[in-house]
């Protein structure tokens, strides 16, 4: 049988290669994608880890379990009585199923609609210019495809801990711990970055007692240690019990849920469990890629090599996503699979990485975009700094709501923003207006002297400009 032949061909679905594909076909190319993911069903799923088991599904879980917290600690001083408030946690995964599967559907219908060729199986590098996708049942014969251009987008899975061996029972990463049908009891979680702080906040909301371990002794050192700070005070507070220097070192089998050992300082500690959730990061996704046989190259950590367009050591080669440098978000994988996309059709495709948003998925959120102060004082930079708290603010104060700043960072001598820092409800949705303002280099001024409607959220940001010049109205 001749070889199947594609202007482009995408090996992965997730975020960056489905995106890339679309875009691709939108441009005139004759375009495929390679996906080998399999729902729990064994159904063959788009979308990668974020549409089945990352961003999507545990915000479903995030938004049911807010909704229960809300009724049960909150609702009453807003005049609202729910007496035996309950949360059915297979209800709550049903839902979550029905989300992530209406999405994952729907990237089938936008194939269908750009014409883009899905490939259910393993893609591999084979050669210049091919692809071999290997069909997930054993047995078949792989098929062969060529392609002029291969964008690889193979994303990412969890990072391990020998200490911590994944069973998927009673030790889960952070797949099986969307999965939970019930609440632990005692749920301990290893990392205290944005995915373990995710998936601890979902389980305490509903019941858990929740113990975080962080082997780092500074809380979230790549935020605004100011908005870190707290953010951690407020995070103890709705019970999570966060221990920071917490080195796991060993980890067992209890009667009904698991041992752990950790060194705190010069202290060793005892725990036993219910579940433990190893969230102590992600590496690239290189399996099964025929890399080393190609002759890819890649860093000593793992990551494909690619230059500023995203560029492999390979011909013809794209690199996109959690497989490549820079941080590892749904988004900036999009936007790269955009932009490689535009440059093979021979346009000037651009992904501006000093302008990404970054999300914690708490509550209240924590966001931000740009530098934080302490890069800025560790680069010499001369800043001036405007903060508004949420406590002032009427539409947050309306809501409840009032936990939290916004922190803006304006160069000294220009006003250039430099970066912008949220903790506060909707800080997800907020952070884009700051995300705006810095693609069009827009100055602390500009957001100072741009019209915001009152009384909403958005206001705080205003604010934090105004105090940037030390004329802020309500604080």
């Amino acid at each position: 049988m001749a070889d199947q032949q594609y202007d482009v061909v995408v090996i992965g679905a997730g975020p960056a290669g489905y995106v890339a594909a679309i875009r691709c076909a939108q441009l005139g190319l004759n375009t495929a994608c390679v996906d080998q993911w399999r729902d729990g069903s064994g159904r063959a799923s788009l979308g990668g880890t974020c549409l089945n088991v990352g961003c999507i599904p545990s915000k479903a879980l995030l938004e049911s379990s807010h909704y229960f917290h809300h009724i049960k600690h909150q609702a009453k001083e807003h005049g609202i009585a729910v007496e035996g408030a309950s949360i059915d946690v297979p209800a709550m995964q049903k839902r979550k199923r029905k989300v992530v599967q209406g999405l994952t559907q729907g990237i089938e219908g936008l194939f269908k609609k750009n014409n883009v060729k899905r490939f259910v199986g393993r893609g591999s590098l084979a050669g210049t210019g091919r692809v071999a996708v290997r069909p997930v049942n054993d047995g078949d014969d792989d098929e062969q495809i060529q392609a002029k251009h291969i964008i690889i987008a193979t994303g990412s899975v969890p990072l391990t801990l020998s200490a911590a061996p994944i069973d998927q029972q009673r030790i889960v990463d952070s797949t099986g711990a969307l999965e939970f049908e019930e609440a632990p009891g005692r749920l301990g979680v290893i990392g205290a970055g944005v995915i373990g702080l995710e998936l601890g906040t979902v389980w305490n909301r509903v019941g858990s007692r929740v113990i975080i371990l962080e082997a780092l002794d500074d809380f979230l050192p790549a935020v605004d240690q100011e908005i870190a700070q707290e953010a951690l005070k407020s995070l103890k507070r709705q019970g999570l019990d966060i221990r920071l220097g917490a080195k796991v070192i060993d980890t067992g089998r209890a009667s009904s849920g698991v041992t752990v050992s950790y060194e705190q300082g010069a202290v060793q500690e005892r725990l036993e469990i219910d579940k433990l959730i190893v969230a102590i990061g992600r590496k690239p996704n290189t399996e099964g890629l025929n890399a080393e046989a190609a002759g890819l190259k890649m860093d000593q950590r793992g990551f494909i090599e690619v230059d500023e367009q995203c560029r492999t050591s390979l011909g013809g080669v794209y690199a996109i996503g959690d497989v490549v440098r820079g941080p590892m978000l749904a988004h900036k994988g999009s936007e790269e699979g955009i932009a490689v996309a535009e440059r093979i059709a021979g346009q000037s495709g651009h992904v501006n990485y000093e302008a990404i948003p970054w999300v914690i998925y708490t509550w209240p959120e924590i966001a931000w975009v740009g530098k934080n102060e302490q890069q800025l004082k560790q680069a010499g930079v001369d800043y001036r700094a405007g903060v508004f708290p949420f406590l002032a603010s009427g539409r947050a104060r309306g809501m409840g709501e009032s936990t939290g700043r916004v922190k803006i960072l304006g160069d000294s001598k220009s006003d250039r923003i430099l970066g912008v820092h949220i903790f506060g409800p909707q800080a997800s949705e907020l952070i884009a207006e700051a995300v705006t303002a810095m693609e069009f280099d827009a100055s602390t001024e500009d957001l100072a002297r741009t019209v915001h409607a009152h009384p909403t959220l958005s206001e705080a940001i205003h604010e934090a400009a105004l105090a940037a010049d030390g004329r802020a109205i309500h604080i």
